[in-house]
């Protein structure tokens, strides 16, 4: 390489981001009972008038490349006397085969990596227009990738494909750089010599660790052996918001991704929709329709003063009628520290709109008739925050005083890092020391789980909502304790996920203890070395816990499932 630094990775689709097409034929050869590389030759053969030429530059659909491969293959067959299998048929073992080609993940965990080094990422493929029956396999590979890359250039949209140095050529000019600033990675060696004379410095792939190895050393970005991948992040501007009024008073601010089943998110307190910024775009990949709610009292979800009307009952009668409003029959609801309290109650009260339910550090605790709730709790110490904040506006105005060091005190992960030098935050002892934050630091460090940006969104939620909405879910007590009371004797009978985190201090894994005496179809996940806030904390570790859950719920559904970003 010169001295220039990469800027751009540039990806072959099929080979490296998919199966090769190589592969495939072999496949596709052995299925119908071919001599190997039989199709290559057929191709080879055909040339640039033949049907793989004019599909790749767009001048037809691959419905009539099958076709006309198929009536080149049989004419190949009679030309160079090699018998072809008795009804020999391409069209649907063409398809079938192309199905089963997989994304790899690797590859597109590296890209992401180098994404958030600093890289631009694209792809550079040869590819066809899909216009077969099984075409909404392409659209979601295509919807993925421009999700993520920086550019996606298909060789059937210009008219021009690989090794033909013009679209190499097409391709610098999109991404605006130089040769010398791409490394470009494919699996045919014909495909990378254009580029190697423009200037590009190409990795042959013929096996993913070693094509990763080269990566890794040419960028300095380490893509092998990682701990723990750090999935992909929404954005407030990349994704779709949407707005129902729930009645005069009410309305519910929502962030919408992807088509499928429905998932309901539900965040805590003090959260946001952008708590779930790593679990939407994983989700929507693996085929669902991802409802992030902004939940009630919060940022841009307006709610009345009155603090009755943030009580359980209401609350899940509101999300009742957001369900009716977007003609959503049934959705499961997945739901963290007060989010988790909402979708239990969903599933106890409105069974018939949950397809399943999941908590995410809060556990289910049923309502007992004769006891006293309140006094239960408050022989609990850790929960004396929680009667600290029973008295409008002395919380509120402790928090509200410093958004930001109210933020960066609260949402910090269990890591070392993270600890605050002195005494650290703790709710137990609050009223008597007369606040949540006495003997804190005014100005606290940075946390790892509110970089600048998204602190600032946090903020600017907050500040157009204030605290008094958030804090009134605390201040229903008795009311949803009678709430639930008024549905003893019934057991949650959904599919239901309890995700606990071992090291949450104050919702604690062994509060979930006897949970499947209530709930029957009882399903456990757990992450030992994760705080309060598991969403931001351990999103990869979570992700795969709620996409196994949701496919096994689900299994009856067609699922996108090769990406699990």
């Amino acid at each position: 390489m010169t001295g220039k630094r990469p800027l751009v990775v540039l990806f072959d689709l099929g080979g490296v981001l998919l199966s090769s097409t190589q592969t495939l034929f072999r496949t596709l050869e052995k299925t119908v009972g071919l001599p190997g590389d039989f199709f290559q030759k057929v191709i080879q053969h055909g040339g640039s008038d033949g049907p793989f030429s004019k599909g790749m530059t767009g001048q037809i659909g691959l419905s009539q490349l099958v076709a006309d491969f198929e009536d080149d293959c049989k004419k190949f067959s009679s030309t160079f006397n090699i018998p072809l299998p008795e009804n020999f048929s391409l069209s649907e073992n063409f398809v079938r085969t192309m199905a089963k080609s997989d994304l790899s993940v690797p590859f597109l965990k590296a890209a992401m990596l180098l994404k958030k080094n600093g890289f631009r990422i694209a792809v550079l493929t040869n590819n066809w227009i899909d216009d077969t029956p099984s075409r909404h396999q392409t659209g979601f590979v295509f919807c993925l990738l421009r999700k993520y890359f920086d550019k996606v250039i298909e060789s059937c949209r210009l008219g021009l494909q690989k090794p033909d140095p013009k679209i190499y050529e097409y391709a610098l000019r999109e991404l605006n750089v130089t040769p010398e600033e791409v490394i470009y990675l494919d699996d045919i060696g014909a495909y990378l010599k254009p580029a190697q004379k423009m200037g590009m410095t190409t990795i042959l792939v013929k096996e993913a660790d070693s094509a990763l190895k080269q990566l890794q050393d040419l960028t300095g970005v380490q893509l092998l052996d990682q701990e723990e991948y750090l999935p992909s992040a929404c954005e407030p501007q990349d994704v779709a918001h949407g707005y129902v009024k729930i009645k005069p008073d009410t309305e519910l601010h929502f962030v919408e991704m992807g088509s499928g089943p429905v998932i309901c998110l539900c965040h805590g307190f003090p959260e946001s929709w952008f708590s779930w910024r790593f679990q939407i775009p994983a989700l929507a990949d693996a085929g669902f329709r991802v409802i992030a709610l902004q939940m009630k009292g919060y940022g841009d979800s307006v709610g009345p003063p009155d603090t009755e009307a943030y009580s359980q009952e209401e609350i899940c009668k509101d999300l009742v009628i957001f369900l009716d409003k977007m003609s959503i029959v049934q959705a499961t609801f997945i739901g963290h520290d007060w989010g988790g309290a909402t979708v239990w109650n969903m599933a106890l009260f409105y069974p018939e709109r949950v397809k399943a339910v999941a908590g995410i550090n809060t556990p289910y605790t049923p309502s007992k008739a004769g006891v006293d709730f309140v006094k239960t709790m408050e022989a609990i110490p850790i929960f004396d925050y929680q009667f600290y904040f029973q008295e409008l506006g002395v919380a509120e105005a402790e928090l509200e005083k410093d958004i930001i060091r109210t933020l960066k005190i609260v949402i910090r992960s269990s890591r070392k890092e993270d600890k605050i030098e002195g005494p650290s935050l703790s709710t137990a002892g609050v009223r008597k020391r007369g606040g949540l934050f006495v003997g804190l630091p005014e100005d606290p460090p940075p946390s790892s789980l509110l970089p600048e940006p998204v602190l600032q969104y946090y903020v600017q939620q907050y500040q157009k909502s204030g605290f008094r909405g958030p804090l009134n879910w605390y201040r229903n007590m008795e009311r949803n304790w009678s709430w639930g009371v008024s549905a003893k004797g019934r057991k949650i009978t959904v599919p239901a996920l309890m995700v606990t985190a071992g090291k949450d201090k104050v919702l604690r894994p062994g509060m979930s203890k006897h949970m499947e005496n209530w709930i029957p179809q009882l399903t456990r996940g757990h992450i030992e070395d994760c705080g309060h806030f598991t969403q931001i904390e351990r999103p990869a570790a979570l992700n795969k816990i709620l996409i196994e859950w949701l496919e096994d719920v689900h299994k009856n559904a067609s699922l996108q499932t090769t990406a699990k970003l």
